[in-house]
């Protein structure tokens, strides 16, 4: 059982930041700060945290010409600033566990060796978590750390939601639809049990985690059958800078035309592509929404992602059979009542009836009464899941 006064640290590492938190250990972990490491290997990159504390209250400008030079910047603020803390444990998120890895795992020397192997399989990502992973296990040798993969929650989708329609031989690779943003969903799940009781949580539930990276997700009794993402996250609905689903027939045609190779085209699809790339102007939606009415670029870019979005929530609600409940989160899903009024206009028939007072105001509960399907907007906590499981683990040791 962890002691009072223990924390943990969950660590978060993006392809340009590094998020954390520290969360004290009691009934349930209680978040004591946050804070991020923005833009890494650019010239305004900035040190913000937040805290319970004034003096934990920061934003700085710090030199991070890559990523390993940002890890040790954290590792030396953390020790500087943190060392009262009696640490109990270290939570990292890792998007990508291939077909390994379907449960949270204590690291090791050969979970690491694994990780690198996968790093095909996730070059935006993986990389950078594992230069995370290793410092902060060299560093801290003595204590538990503990990967919390973002893929192990769609590991009970059924085969047929898995299989990619390309020679089988790849399956053999571990070439298959793995699907992410695990770590929100299954937080996003527990926190519907909690507002709209068990039997909410464990009906026919679509969750639409919609941010800079947004996907969406089939749920029946409290599992995933299915997820608009593959076998990376570039597939699915139009992102920020993601392109979300192509037809694959791009990818020769660009190498023909324009000399595109492998790195080039995953640039495209990633970095220059969603929202940035039909607007032309930014991937921030609330810029977008800000211009769309004297741009017709932003209002394109607008309109494509709530008219595929409310696609995925039409194929979903035929996997699952019928619809009892949706969930908006994310940054646009938990803030942009004006996308939220869109995706869901037209959607009637399946029994989503927005209330616009409840709507406007990011009520919990943004649905009519009468509406047949319940709709809510959560605010979503990959850090709290981080730390809520290795609570578990701790306490199993």
């Amino acid at each position: 059982m962890a002691s009072a006064g223990s924390c943990i640290l969950t660590l978060n590492g993006g392809s340009s930041s590094i998020k954390f938190a520290l969360f004290g250990v009691g009934q349930a972990p209680q978040k004591i700060l946050e804070g991020v490491i923005d833009r890494i290997a650019l010239s305004e990159a900035t040190l913000t945290v937040r805290g319970v504390h004034p003096s934990d209250c920061i934003t700085r400008s710090v030199v991070v010409p890559n990523y390993d030079v940002a890890v040790h910047v954290l590792m030396d603020w953390l020790e500087e600033r943190c060392q009262h803390h009696a640490w109990l444990a270290i939570g990292h998120r890792v998007v990508h566990g291939g077909s390994k890895y379907s449960a949270p795992e204590r690291i090791t020397v050969q979970m690491l060796e694994e990780l690198h192997r996968l790093s095909s399989m996730d070059p935006e990502h993986l990389p950078g978590e594992v230069l995370l992973m290793e410092a902060f296990y060299r560093k801290f040798p003595k204590l538990l750390q503990i990967a919390c993969f973002d893929t192990a929650f769609h590991h009970t989708l059924p085969r047929v939601a898995q299989i990619l329609p390309i020679p089988r031989r790849f399956e053999a690779q571990g070439v298959r639809r793995y699907g992410f943003h695990g770590l929100s969903y299954e937080f996003l799940l527990t926190e519907l049990g909690n507002v709209a009781g068990v039997a909410a949580s464990q009906g026919r539930v679509i969750l639409a985690h919609l941010g800079n990276g947004a996907s969406l997700t089939a749920a029946l009794d409290g599992k995933s059958i299915d997820t608009s993402m593959g076998f990376t996250p570039a597939a699915g609905v139009p992102m920020s800078t993601r392109s979300g689903d192509l037809d694959p027939g791009l990818v020769g045609y660009l190498a023909r035309t324009e000399g595109f190779d492998a790195k080039r085209f995953n640039e495209m699809i990633n970095l220059q592509s969603g929202l940035l790339g039909v607007s032309e102007i930014s991937g921030d939606m609330r810029d977008l929404l800000n211009m769309e009415a004297h741009d017709v670029r932003a209002a394109e870019a607008v309109a494509l992602f709530c008219y595929q979005v409310k696609k995925w929530i039409g194929a979903f609600a035929a996997a699952l059979g019928g619809l009892d409940t949706l969930v908006f989160s994310g940054g646009i899903g938990e803030n942009a009542p004006l996308v939220r009024s869109r995706i869901c206009k037209g959607l009637e028939f399946l029994g989503i009836e927005l209330e616009g007072r409840r709507n406007e105001g990011n009520e919990k509960v943004i649905s009519k009464d009468k509406g047949s399907v319940a709709v809510y907007v959560i605010h979503t906590d990959e850090e709290f899941m981080i730390a809520k499981t290795i609570c578990r683990i701790f306490d199993s040791i």
